[in-house]
């Protein structure tokens, strides 16, 4: 059996079912090209039978990516499977991704249907997929809480339907890696000719134990994960790529398996998916949190100076986390800043250019040092996000112990500027009062968090909101030396991602494994 892995990312469907983290196609796109550099061997674009905006943002993926196969969810019935490979067809290697519940709870109370009816259905939807291309995935959802024998039975229909991956996820985050290991091995020795297939897993972090299933799973046969940048997903969220891929190099040793993934690319693409989707990474986050490197502990200071090693298990530098961090500042030119742009991966035409590098300058002349973290927020704030609808033109706003907090802003709704002053219970609150009253539209302000992009008391503040209205859900960020600004920026990027997603509802539909 091959030692090869391959890395299945579902950051853009999967991930994307996280509350408020729906992406534009604009975004999905940027998304999609960074998975491709970063080197996954198949991207999930997304659910094409779930809206019009899915379809559109998975076709126009499958056109573009050249280096990675393009997978498209389905439901297992004729309409999904056909929308799927619609969306898919022009993709250098297309894939189609079928799946049905096989748990006892899922067919008594989501699908009402009993085990026989369900392998008719598995039989004519692979039969169907198999139809348009031999790359098809079946997908056996809550495989974990169901029969292992009924389980057999299943992928042993999908198989000679023509599945060519087979899928087992733990879609709830309910199995433990002991447990896993055992199913694994069981459906090996109760399924004919499966290894005629690539076994994989799509495991949930409900207990906090995705990766653990994953490698598991991996030491009993599979040679797929499914898994997200920055184990985004819905609820606990999904296996974190960037945990499986390190686990599998630094403890090559025990996991004598190789993927083709550059790891120095995952930083890049954890702070691109946490800029476009507003979901900041936990501080403690493995491999890609800003503590994960951090040593503060006299102990360990004293350990790692003398030999790395003593406390390090890898080096920042092997996730492409930058070692030196004062970049740039105020003396610095155009080449320099364009230099320091392409090792971020950054690739911009000439206009965009100018205008980073105007912010640059303008950046420069309120920090002393500028940092390589305030440079990535800084061209996440202009051109990674979607936020173009509603713009910040201007911002003034009064406070203190015996004024009455107050806000002044000029912003440009759909080209037209709208002036609007407000008072609040304090600058923030009149901010959002003000940007409230000129768009007609009054959100519920969910959370509101501000970190800093780096140290020091001319730190960028970077802002981060989620807001809820009519059932939506949206998350906005925002960047600047003032804290207000950067609130500000946040609540309209959130407005612009709300309107987005009323302009875009999906359709009332299962989500998916």
């Amino acid at each position: 059996m091959s030692n090869f892995v391959k890395i299945f990312d579902t950051t853009l469907r999967d991930g994307e079912q996280a509350p408020g983290c729906s992406m534009n196609e604009e975004e999905k796109i940027k998304v999609a090209l960074q998975l491709e550099k970063l080197g996954v061997n198949i991207i999930e674009a997304g659910f094409p039978i779930a809206s019009e905006g899915d379809f559109n943002s998975v076709k126009m993926i499958a056109d573009q990516i050249k280096d990675c196969e393009v997978a498209g969810l389905s439901r297992a019935n004729i309409k999904d499977i056909d929308r799927a490979w619609e969306a898919v067809k022009k993709a250098k290697n297309p894939r189609i991704h079928t799946f049905i519940a096989t748990s006892d709870i899922h067919l008594k109370y989501k699908l009402k249907k009993t085990q026989d009816e369900v392998l008719d259905i598995i039989q004519k939807s692979v039969a169907h997929a198999a139809k348009y291309t031999s790359n098809v995935e079946f997908s056996c959802e809550d495989a974990t809480r169901s029969s292992v024998d009924f389980l057999c039975k299943s992928i042993s229909i999908a198989i000679k339907a023509g599945a060519t991956t087979i899928n087992i996820p733990d879609t709830v985050g309910y199995t433990v890696p002991s447990e896993f290991s055992r199913m694994i091995r069981e459906i090996k020795n109760g399924v004919d000719d499966i290894e005629k297939t690539t076994i994989s897993v799509h495991c949930h972090n409900d207990l906090g134990l995705a990766v653990a299933n994953s490698l598991a799973a991996i030491h009993e046969g599979a040679r797929q994960v499914e898994c997200t940048i920055n184990g985004l997903g819905e609820r606990a969220g999904n296996a974190s790529l960037e945990e499986i891929v390190m686990a599998l190099k630094v403890r090559n040793d025990l996991n004598p398996f190789e993927t083709k993934v550059d790891s120095k690319q995952i930083y890049a693409s954890s702070k691109l998916v946490s800029s476009v989707t507003g979901v900041n990474v936990q501080p403690n986050k493995a491999i890609v949190g800003a503590n994960a490197f951090a040593h503060e502990a006299g102990i360990h200071q004293d350990g790692v100076l003398k030999q790395r090693d003593t406390y390090e298990i890898m080096e920042a530098s092997e996730v492409g986390i930058p070692s030196n961090y004062i970049v740039l500042g105020k003396h610095s030119g155009r080449h320099a800043f364009k230099d320091r742009l392409t090792e971020f991966g950054y690739k911009l035409d000439d206009e965009k250019f100018e205008i980073a590098f105007i912010k640059f300058k303008e950046l420069c002349d309120k920090k002393k040092y500028v940092f390589d973290e305030d440079i990535e927020a800084l061209i996440n704030e202009e051109f990674v996000r979607s936020g173009d609808y509603y713009k910040l033109v201007s911002l003034s706003c009064s406070s203190g112990t015996k004024n009455n907090p107050s806000a002044e802003l000029t912003l440009m709704a759909n080209e037209e500027p709208i002036t609007i002053s407000e008072s609040g219970d304090g600058p923030i609150d009149s901010v959002f009062r003000a940007i409230c009253k000129a768009v007609g539209v009054d959100p519920k302000l969910d959370s509101y968090n501000v970190a800093s992009v780096t140290g020091g008391m001319d730190a960028q503040a970077e802002v981060s909101v989620i807001i809820k209205d009519d059932g939506f859900t949206a998350r906005g960020k925002g960047a600047s030396t003032d804290v207000i600004v950067a609130s500000a920026k946040a609540f309209i990027n959130a407005l612009n991602n709300l309107r987005w997603r009323k302009l875009h509802p999906k359709i009332a539909s299962p989500k998916g494994i």
